[in-house]
């Protein structure tokens, strides 16, 4: 084990927590139950330059791709999600912002994208006051779960909700905490790629314990992955060591479609499908599918069992 992350992770305490935190199937709730609803997974590290707004996007544009219906929330007030897809921020009526604050509709702030079956819920630059406006808000935890889920239950079609999240553990980040089902957390393949990951770790702790106690970490995902680069390789094989199979096996590789596709207002994957960063999302989406579906079978077979029981 490298000295990288003998420092980082110490005793393990971060390791168990991280797979103590992540999805368990006898830990679910009825997702029969569930499935009436849009899943809603954060995309979240407090750590910037990681490739989260990238995965955001490029995860939503795949999921559509194969067959979902997304809502991408920007909840970043750099608003790079937004403008990834396409979206003119200088024209906005309404955002994010108005509709946490100002009890904006959200059927009339979602905007249609240039991928089929992909909206956005965008940001604005109003975002960037939240913090202040929050911390003498009454349930400023709440406020997007409130904003999201009522209205969201009457609009029929949306399989999965993407929460792209500010680079901070922010009170942002602790409303889309509190309104997700899920976390999906990039980790970068350098050096230290596990900085701050025990810090966002304990966050999701306390809000599990204090509310929204179905929240777990649905898997991590390494990104920037350089195969000429022996760190990646060292990185990654060090981090599939102690986290197991809460690590996605697909890898994001770094490429330069990825970082060239936002310039156009476009995913990586209607940028240059044949890309391999493309590629790579489409795989993780897949993957991120299957992993759901075999949380659903499990929890309809124990479901089966407690009713054989009773």
């Amino acid at each position: 084990m490298s000295q990288y992350l003998k420092n980082h992770l110490g005793d393990r305490h971060v390791v168990d927590q991280v797979k103590n935190t992540s999805v368990n199937e006898q830990d679910r709730p009825n997702m029969t139950q569930a499935q009436k609803t849009p899943r809603i997974l954060s995309v979240a590290n407090q750590k910037g330059g990681v490739g989260k707004t990238t995965t955001s996007v490029n995860l939503a544009t795949a999921l559509s791709a194969i067959g979902k219906k997304v809502l991408l929330v920007d909840l970043d007030p750099q608003g790079n999600a937004s403008t990834g897809l396409g979206i003119k921020r200088a024209g906005l009526r309404t955002s994010t912002y108005d509709v946490i604050f100002e009890d904006a509709s959200v059927e009339e702030t979602i905007k249609q994208t240039k991928v089929p079956g992909l909206d956005v819920l965008p940001s604005s630059i109003h975002l960037s006051g939240a913090e202040i406006e929050l911390v003498g808000a009454s349930k400023r935890e709440f406020r997007l779960k409130y904003a999201l889920r009522k209205p969201l239950e009457n609009m029929e079609g949306y399989d999965y909700i993407i929460i792209d999240c500010p680079p901070s553990l922010s009170l942002l980040t602790l409303n889309a905490f509190v309104a997700s089902d899920s976390i999906v957390v990039p980790l970068q393949c350098e050096f230290y790629a596990l900085e701050g990951l025990s810090h966002l770790v304990k966050t999701i702790e306390r809000v599990r314990k204090n509310f929204n106690p179905d929240l777990d970490i649905h898997g991590v995902v390494l990104t920037m992955f350089d195969k000429r680069n022996n760190l990646s390789e060292a990185v990654a094989n060090d981090v599939r060591e102690y986290f197991g199979d809460t690590v996605y096996k697909t890898v994001i590789p770094r490429n330069v479609r990825l970082s060239e596709a936002p310039s156009y207002g476009l995913p990586a994957i209607v940028y240059d499908m044949r890309c391999p960063g493309a590629r790579a999302y489409i795989a993780l989406a897949k993957e991120i599918i299957k992993r759901e579906k075999q949380l659903i079978g499990n929890s309809q077979s124990n479901n089966s069992m407690d009713n054989e029981v009773a």
